[in-house]
Order: structure tokens, then C-alpha cells, then sequence
């Protein structure tokens, strides 16, 4: 039985936009794309002197198990040229599985829902746009809520064709 995934992406080397259309197009292997946000910008976070993200969301309906995913959207990111060289640094794209139906996943490797996305408005409007209601199974609160009473006042605008990236 295929499960409702949400996947949350950004990039910030490179042709940002033309990254995250790849990355969208390549993560219809792993499964249907039911939905795609817009591309919003946004200023980093943690290392606050690198180039502006371009961020969305999507919806993904897959059978691959949560640790199957995850290893696909590593292949993703490493056919894109990811390197990971320094913790919240630059990259030319970033996935990460946000929500996998309800399930909670706590491990080494994988931690779902994404530990930090309820703090981050890169991450919750992008969702917010596609998925408004869907519920964060550890928060008990929508997605739609989360974003409301969010405390992060980092910019993230619509993206706009043509702009600077």
C-alpha cells in the first residue's frame, strides 16, 4: 500500500531553480508526485554567509520504506554534485523527508518527521502551500498551525522567474 510522503528540498549552488526541477523529476522513480509547491527564496540559516536558497515541497505517494527513500534521495543528491563538506553550508540541492504518512522514525539514520521542521519557515510554507492539513505526528498540530504560530521570522518570499538566484 503506497504511503503519503512529503518531501521538502532546497538548494542554493548553481542554477538553484533548474537543481530543484531536476531533483523533482528524478524523485518521480521513487514513486507518483501528487503535488508540488511553488519555489520560494530564502535567506540561510546557521551559516548565514552563503548565497539565498530557492525551497519547495512535495507530495509523493511511494511503496520504497522510509529507509529506502532516504537512500534514493541521497542517490539524487549526490547525481546533482551534493557535497557535504560543512553542516548547513552551501549545496547545489537538499532533500529531506518531512512527513511519511504518521509514522515516527527514530535512528541513526533517519529521523521522521524532520526534527527541525516545525522551526522552520523555509520548510513550512512550501508544505503549508501543498499541505495545509496534513497533521505532524508528533505535534498533533497541522502543518497549517504550525506555520501560524511559528516563531522564525527568516524571509521567505515566491520565488519569480527571472530574479537573481
Amino acid at each position: 500500500m503506497p504511503k503519503t510522503v512529503y518531501i521538502g528540498l532546497g538548494s542554493n549552488l548553481g542554477d538553484k531553480v533548474e537543481s530543484c526541477r531536476k531533483a523533482i523529476a528524478m524523485l518521480s522513480k521513487a514513486g507518483n508526485i501528487t503535488s508540488v509547491s511553488s519555489f520560494y527564496t530564502s535567506e540561510p540559516i546557521g551559516y548565514p554567509d552563503q548565497e539565498e536558497f530557492i525551497n519547495a515541497a512535495v507530495e509523493l505517494e511511494t511503496e520504497l520504506s522510509p529507509l529506502a527513500l532516504l537512500a534514493a534521495c541521497h542517490v539524487i543528491e549526490d547525481e546533482l554534485g551534493r557535497r557535504r563538506l560543512m553542516h548547513w553550508g552551501p549545496r547545489t540541492v537538499d532533500l529531506d523527508i518531512l512527513f511519511y504518512g504518521n509514522l515516527v522514525v527514530e535512528s541513526d539514520e533517519l529521523v521522521i518527521p524532520h526534527p527541525l521542521m516545525a522551526e522552520r519557515r523555509f520548510v513550512l510554507v512550501p508544505l503549508c502551500e501543498i499541505a495545509p492539513d496534513a497533521v505532524h505526528p508528533v505535534l498533533h498540530k497541522k502543518v497549517s498551525e504550525l506555520l501560524r504560530r511559528l516563531k522564525d521570522n527568516h524571509r521567505v518570499a515566491p520565488y519569480r522567474a527571472g530574479e537573481r538566484q
